[in-house]
């Protein structure tokens, strides 16, 4: 049985059948649908994919929503708005799968100019480091990961905003967790508007949570 996906999406319809389109073949999706006002929910269902409502607005709820809803061994997680080549999923589910690692995730490498907006690319590159200064060896917040579902689910992550992926990492660190982390190419979105790193305002509302944690 493949891998599950996970993608977490609030008002993605126009960059979701780019994103569904190239997701590796046969692999089961999970739209979270986390409180859309378009038609995210029925382009999701049109191109195969399962719908999960989460109305509870946060990340972190979408992707935790999802996680629950998977029935696979294997879950992966990314972005709904095409930024992320999932032509790396394959390899990375391979890794834990075949136990060389307990998580595989992803570091952001720009494709063009512009793609990473200087405030998010700071932020995340302070917050990596002091998750390294943790003993968790990454350089980007995990925009994309694979993991074993009940070794996810047996973390307890807490947070339902932008600090559950920092806390995922952190408590995978105090685990003992392998880490394989990769290089995934990052592009503009397919569309859509950006509900975090587009911005100024989201970067600093991302960022506020996620230093809550690593205090």
């Amino acid at each position: 049985m493949h891998p599950e996906i996970v993608l977490p999406c609030l008002d993605e319809a126009e960059a979701l059948p780019y994103v569904l389109k190239r997701m590796p073949d046969d692999w089961p999706v999970i739209v979270v649908d986390n409180g859309s006002t378009d038609d995210t929910a029925a382009v999701a269902r049109g191109h195969g994919a399962r719908v999960v409502v989460e109305p509870r607005r946060g990340y972190g709820a979408a992707v935790h929503a999802g996680l629950e809803a998977a029935t696979g061994e294997l879950v992966a997680f990314l972005d709904g708005d095409g930024s992320l080549d999932a032509d790396v999923l394959p390899g990375m589910a391979e890794t834990v799968a075949s136990g060389r690692a307990d998580i595989a995730v992803g570091r952001r490498v720009p494709d063009t100019v512009g793609v990473w907006p200087w405030h998010a690319r700071a932020a995340n590159a302070v917050i990596a480091g002091m998750l390294r200064t943790r003993g968790v060896p990454v350089h980007d917040i995990a925009p994309i990961r694979v993991a074993r579902r009940q070794a996810l689910l047996d973390l307890r992550i807490e947070d339902r905003a932008f600090g559950y992926p920092l806390e995922l990492l952190l408590r995978a660190g105090r685990a003992g967790w392998r880490f394989d982390e990769i290089p995934v190419a990052y592009s503009r979105r397919a569309g859509g508007r950006s509900k975090v790193s587009g911005s100024v305002k989201g970067t600093v509302r991302a960022g506020r949570d996620m230093i809550r944690l690593l205090r």
